[in-house]
C-alpha cells in the first residue's frame, strides 16, 4: 500500500495496468492466479487521456487503500469470504470410524457425503433360547431353617413333574435329602473340589430369599456363571422380582419359553427343527474383576469377582483413608475419607446410592468411584466407563493401613505399598427377568425404595372442568 501511494504521488504510473474487481489488485502476489479474476487493458498514450486516466486511477488506488485499512487483517484470499453456491462446495474428506470394545476392533468408512451416527443402541436386549431343553438346575436358598418347605416345594416340582436332575449344596444335601430316598433319585450334590466345574452341567439355578442368595451364587460359580433365576422370600429383594406364589408357572417359562423378540427373526438349520423358538428375557450384570498386588510383587496373590462393589475402608482406625488411585497407570487422584468402593451398575443400588452415589441401570456399561465420607466437598462421585482399568494404591507416607472387602466377604488389611487393581469381568451374571429389563429396574425401584413418591401432588393451576360446577379461567 506504501509503495502504490508513494507512486501515485509521484505519477509514475504505466500505460499497460490490470483492472481488478473488488480488492484482488493489493493481494499478495504468491496467491492462486485463480483466486483473483482481472483482465489486461491498454490505454491510449495520449497526453490529455493519459492524465484523466492517471486521476481516475489514483481515486480507484486511494479508495481501495481506505477499504483495506479499515478492513480486518486476514491471510485468506478474500474470495473465500464472499457467498458461494453450495454446489460449488468441494466434498469433506472421507474418514474411518475405529470401534473397538477392548478384545476386538471393527472398522467402518464415512465418506464425504455420510454423517456419524447410531445405527443401534451400544447395549443390546437378550433373549435366552434353549436349543436343547434343559437337564439339570441347581437350587439355592438363604442360610438357616427358614425357607425349608419352600426349598422342598420347588425341588419336588422340578425333580418329580419337570424330570429335571437337581442340584443342591453340600451342607443342604447331607441335612435334608440324604435321609430321603425319594429325594435322593433325583438330587444330587457334589464334591468341595468340583465346584470350579458346576458351570459345566448346571442349567440355571434358583435362588430363593433376597438379594443375599444371588451374591452366593456369584461367589459359588467364581468364573462362569449360569442363568439365574430369583425369588423374593427375603428382606428387601431388590434383585428379586419374582413372587414365590407364582414360581410353578415361572419356572416353565423358563424351561418352555414364553418371550420372542419383536425386531429378531430366528431361523433354525436342519440340527434345530426340533428347538424351541420362544425363550426369556436376561440381563447380563457386569462383575468386576479385583486383584490384590502386594507390596513389592507384580503377581495378585488373591482374585475375586464381585456383582456389587469392593470396598476400602479405614477400618478401626482414627484416621482418615490416604489412597492413591491410577487409572491405566496415570495417577488420578489421591484419596482421603472414611473409605472408597467402586461399584458395578447393580451395586449402584446397594452401598453405593447409600454414600450419595447415582443409581444406574445394570446393563449400562459403567464402573462407579464412589467416595465414602470424603475430606472435601469437592470429591464427587463420578461414573467411568466399563474399559476403565484402576489401581487403589497404600502409599508408604499414609498414616494408617485399611481395609478392603469384596462384596461384604473376604474382608483382609491392606498394608503400605499394597494395592488392589479392578476392572470389568469377562464373566457377567444373567439374571432371568420377569418382564424386560427397564420394567423389573422400575418396578424394584419403586416397590424397594419408594422412588418418586409423594404423598402431596402438586395442584393444577386451572381446576379441571366441572369441579364445583364451574370452571375457572
Amino acid at each position: 500500500i506504501t509503495m502504490l501511494q508513494s507512486r501515485v504521488q509521484q505519477g509514475s504510473l504505466v500505460d499497460r495496468r490490470t483492472s481488478c474487481s473488488g480488492i484482488g489488485l493489493l493481494h499478495p502476489s504468491h496467491q492462486q492466479p485463480s483466486t483473483v479474476r482481472c483482465r489486461n487493458v491498454v490505454q491510449p498514450t495520449t497526453s490529455s487521456t493519459r492524465q484523466d486516466s492517471d486521476t481516475a486511477h489514483t481515486q480507484d488506488i486511494r479508495a481501495a487503500t481506505q477499504t483495506v485499512i479499515d478492513a480486518p487483517s486476514t491471510s485468506a484470499p478474500v474470495e473465500i469470504q464472499r457467498l458461494r453456491s453450495q454446489t460449488g462446495w468441494p466434498k469433506k474428506s472421507s474418514l474411518y470410524l475405529l470401534r473397538t470394545d477392548g478384545k476386538s476392533c471393527s472398522r467402518e468408512l464415512v465418506t464425504g457425503t455420510g454423517k456419524l451416527h447410531f445405527a443401534y443402541p451400544s447395549t443390546q436386549q437378550h433373549l435366552l433360547v434353549w436349543r436343547n431343553r434343559p437337564k439339570s438346575v441347581m437350587v439355592l436358598k438363604k442360610l438357616g431353617p427358614a425357607l425349608l418347605d419352600e426349598f422342598m416345594q420347588v425341588v419336588r416340582f422340578l425333580g418329580e413333574e419337570e424330570r429335571l436332575r437337581v442340584v443342591v449344596e453340600p451342607d443342604v444335601y447331607r441335612q435334608h435329602i440324604a435321609h430321603c430316598p425319594q429325594l435322593s433319585q433325583y438330587c444330587y450334590s457334589y464334591a468341595e473340589g468340583e465346584q470350579e466345574r458346576l458351570a459345566e452341567f448346571v442349567d440355571f439355578v434358583v435362588c430363593l430369599g433376597g438379594d443375599g442368595v444371588i451374591l452366593h451364587a456369584s461367589t459359588l460359580f467364581r468364573r462362569s456363571i449360569p442363568p439365574v433365576v430369583a425369588f423374593n422370600l427375603g428382606s428387601l429383594g431388590f434383585l428379586t422380582n419374582c413372587g414365590f406364589g407364582e414360581f410353578r408357572e415361572e419356572l416353565r417359562a423358563i424351561i418352555y419359553g414364553s418371550q420372542k423378540l419383536d425386531s429378531c427373526s430366528i431361523t433354525f438349520d436342519s440340527m434345530d427343527e426340533t428347538a424351541n423358538t420362544l425363550g426369556v428375557m436376561v440381563t447380563l450384570r457386569m462383575r468386576l474383576y479385583c486383584e490384590i498386588v502386594r507390596r513389592g510383587c507384580t503377581e495378585p496373590s488373591e482374585v475375586h469377582e464381585v456383582l456389587n462393589e469392593m470396598v476400602i475402608d479405614r477400618g478401626s482406625s482414627s484416621f482418615l483413608t490416604n489412597i492413591e488411585c491410577y487409572e491405566k497407570g496415570r495417577f488420578v487422584t489421591r484419596v482421603q475419607a472414611d473409605g472408597i468402593m467402586l461399584a458395578t451398575p447393580t451395586g449402584s443400588t446397594a452401598y453405593s446410592v447409600a454414600a450419595g452415589g447415582s443409581m444406574v441401570h445394570p446393563n449400562v456399561p459403567a464402573i462407579l468411584l464412589t467416595p465414602v465420607c470424603p475430606h472435601s466437598l469437592s470429591f464427587r462421585p463420578i461414573i467411568l466407563p466399563d474399559y476403565a482399568e484402576l489401581e487403589l494404591r497404600i502409599p508408604a507416607d499414609a498414616r494408617c493401613t485399611a481395609w478392603v472387602c469384596f462384596d461384604g466377604r473376604h474382608r483382609q488389611e491392606l498394608h503400605h505399598g499394597d494395592s488392589v487393581r479392578v476392572k470389568m469381568s469377562e464373566n457377567p451374571v444373567p439374571t432371568i427377568n420377569k418382564t424386560d429389563l427397564t420394567g423389573d429396574w422400575f418396578d424394584s425401584l419403586e416397590r424397594c425404595f419408594r422412588w418418586s413418591d409423594r404423598s402431596v401432588v402438586q395442584k393444577p393451576l386451572t381446576p379441571p372442568a366441572g369441579s364445583n360446577g364451574t370452571t375457572q379461567a
